[in-house]
């Protein structure tokens, strides 16, 4: 099994919401970009939150258009053993320093995060959070084979955070 590892975190001080994925798949891990596989769904469900076209954007105009609308990202898995990109062949996590990085956020109002794995692992080290919503989010992965149109109202409802 391969050793892999999460990016940096993209946040800055006026980061309201914190959007988490589990640890980058083979494709963002290959382009050294967050969401890289062209049939994830993040930059169009972003799109919708942030209401803003991502995705016809380039890698840095996405980020920058993010952390504009207040938006930051990251993993909660810093490196693992996995072999392929499924969430499911996760061995031996090591945690990024949530607590440590919520703590340093001091406008954050909300915690999203991108399918249950990172829900499972970030909850474990943030509940409870108090004064911060952690909201679970169906995966934008090309694996979790629900649609689009399913998946935008749940994201939507982080719009909240922004507000």
């Amino acid at each position: 099994m391969t050793t892999k590892s999460s990016f940096p975190p993209v946040v800055d001080a006026q980061t309201r919401l914190l959007l988490l994925g589990s640890l980058p798949g083979d494709r963002s891990l290959a382009a050294q970009r967050y969401y890289a596989h062209p049939q994830n769904q993040f930059w169009q469900l972003m799109s919708g939150v942030i209401e803003r076209d991502l995705v016809a954007l380039d890698y840095e105009a996405r980020l920058a258009a993010l952390l504009a609308a207040h938006v930051g990202l990251w993993d909660v898995v810093a490196s693992a053993r996995r072999d392929g990109s499924s969430d499911a062949a996760i061995r031996d996590p090591v945690g990024n320093d949530l607590v440590g990085l919520v703590g340093s956020l001091p406008t954050l109002r909300a915690v999203g995060f991108n399918g249950t794995t990172s829900f499972r692992y970030g909850t474990k080290q943030l509940a409870p959070a108090p004064g911060i919503a952690l909201i679970p989010l169906p995966s934008s992965s090309p694996l979790h084979t629900v649609g689009l149109a399913a998946k935008q109202p749940l994201w939507d409802r982080l719009r909240e955070a922004l507000r």
